[in-house]
């Protein structure tokens, strides 16, 4: 078999849909929001619940820590060795910081966390990385930290530049307790009169359905870090639309939603520590990414990150608009399947009409 060099381009349906509104405190917009989907169905529920956001005076949401890391992996003759080996490498940090501003002039070593196992070393190196989501720039500095760690303590061997305890593109604990991406909290608060009007249902039935399906079902599912019905599909069709590595949906649908009744209207939270995206690097050089992120307005003239935070910001408020409206039409029996086979019909249609 041989391996086709030539690049072909895998057409994926993409809509716009709000607008979004969000009311700070870091941003204030409104924006069409971009979702590349085969899902078809994902677009109107994402409008519908962006809608109601909208009429309950918009989302308010905030980043609440930034870092991207990479866990290098290396090995010891014994535990002895290997634990005095830690311990002198964090004596090191600002010799390491040295090292790591040569590889780039955004990349900053943020913090060293370490697990010895046996004789085996585990390194989690935490990186701000700018505009970037900083996969290569942090596997860059690590590599570099590497060469330095292997000839200043030449009783260590080298075993991999990832051990994954990183963790990345894999489901886990660690990200969301110690950091991978941008931890952001997205929040709206909707009146019952919106509820009924709009969502067809009510704040208590959302509350309700949030503790029975999304806590107690991802509980006895063994879920892992999340309780949330749909954070992926969500993030994808973003990730997708704006030129992000798609396979970092995995961590970053590791998330929670979070319902309270406050004096009868719904307080309705997300949560997602690992939202991990970027406005510059790989995959930002199509002409339909540029347009969106300009779209976005994460494309303009700011201090280094900002414009990454901003994009952040709108996928976790996006991914609010999404989960909102599915929760809702989950309190109905029969909605869901519904609306599925209503929209799926009419796109069946429209693709037979234009073929």
């Amino acid at each position: 078999m041989r391996w086709q060099t030539s690049e072909q381009i895998a057409t994926i349906p993409m809509r716009l849909v709000g607008p979004v509104k969000i009311i700070g405190p870091e941003i204030e917009t409104e924006v069409m929001v971009p979702l590349a989907t085969l899902e078809t169905p994902l677009w109107p529920s994402t409008h519908r619940g962006a809608k109601v956001c909208k009429f309950s005076g918009g989302i308010r949401a905030v980043v609440l820590d930034e870092r991207m890391t990479r866990s290098v992996l290396l090995e010891a003759d014994s535990l002895v060795e290997a634990s005095e080996a830690v311990l002198n490498i964090l004596q090191h940090k600002e010799a390491m910081q040295a090292i790591i501003a040569e590889t780039s002039r955004f990349a900053r070593l943020l913090d060293i966390h370490t697990q010895v196992v046996g004789n085996l070393i585990y390194l989690r190196f935490e990186f701000s990385t700018g505009d970037a989501s900083g996969h290569n720039m942090s596997t860059l500095a690590s590599d570099r930290l590497l060469d330095w760690l292997l000839l200043r303590f030449t009783s260590l061997r080298y075993v991999s530049i990832s051990g994954n305890y990183c963790t990345d593109k894999k489901a886990s604990a660690v990200n969301g307790i110690l950091g991978r991406g941008k931890y952001v909290i997205a929040e709206v608060i909707i009146s019952p009169e919106v509820c009924i009007r709009l969502l067809k249902t009510t704040p208590e039935k959302i509350v309700n359905l949030n503790i029975k399906k999304n806590l107690m079902g991802n509980i006895i599912a063994g879920g892992i870090r999340t309780a949330n019905a749909h954070f992926a599909n969500i993030l994808l069709g973003f990730y997708l639309a704006t030129g992000q590595d798609a396979a970092n949906i995995i961590e970053g649908s590791q998330g929670m939603v979070h319902t309270e009744l406050r004096n009868g209207a719904l307080y309705f939270s997300v949560t997602l520590p690992n939202i991990i995206v970027g406005t510059v690097g790989s995959g930002k050089t199509y002409d339909f990414v540029r347009e969106n992120l300009r779209l976005l307005g994460c494309l303009e003239e700011r201090e280094p990150g900002q414009n990454a935070r901003r994009l952040a910001i709108i996928a976790a408020c996006s991914v609010l608009c999404g989960e909102l409206s599915l929760l809702a039409a989950q309190t109905n029996h029969g909605e869901l399947m519904r609306s599925h086979l209503k929209l799926e019909r009419q796109q069946s249609k429209e693709g037979r009409q234009r073929g």
